[in-house]
Order: structure tokens, then sequence, then C-alpha cells
């Protein structure tokens, strides 16, 4: 995995999930990789203790790869997931 300073990885979609609970916050998340392609990245921005361990823990479970993560001035960080092939 790949901590970034910014935003420099590139992604194919983006989903905001700081205003989600979970379990959410891997809810929304699948159905966002769902409806994309394979080899895909979606970037996610998340925020709190559960959704951070729980989505990449999840996430790569399922077969997804973490590619990298960033963490933002306001507490929320972002991480970028590419669809399992």
């Amino acid at each position: 995995m790949i901590f970034v300073t910014g935003e420099e990885q590139t992604h194919d979609a983006d989903l905001d999930i700081t205003a989600e609970t979970c379990p959410m916050t891997f809810v929304r998340t699948r159905l966002a990789l769902d409806r994309m392609l394979p080899g895909q990245v979606l970037r996610l921005r998340l925020k709190g203790d559960e959704p951070r361990r729980n989505v990449p823990r999840t996430a790569t479970e399922q077969g997804h790869q973490l590619l990298a993560t960033a963490e933002q001035a306001d507490g929320a960080a972002l991480l970028w997931i590419r669809k399992k092939g």
C-alpha cells in the first residue's frame, strides 16, 4: 500500500461516505465497486475509526486491492481501491 500526501493517485470514480456509519459504509462501497469495470479504481472518502478499519479489510477480503491512502486536514481519509479483475 502507498501512502500519498495529496491526490496524485488516479481514479475512475469517487464516493464520499463520511456521513455514513457501519455497516452502510461498506454497503455503499460495495455498490459503487459493483457498478465499475474490473481494474477500475474507486477513490473513497471516509471518516471515523470503524470505517477506517472495516472498509479496507472487507474490500481486500473480497479480492479488491487497496492501492493508497491519504489523510486529509479535516480528519477524513482517502482510499484508492482497485476493483478485482
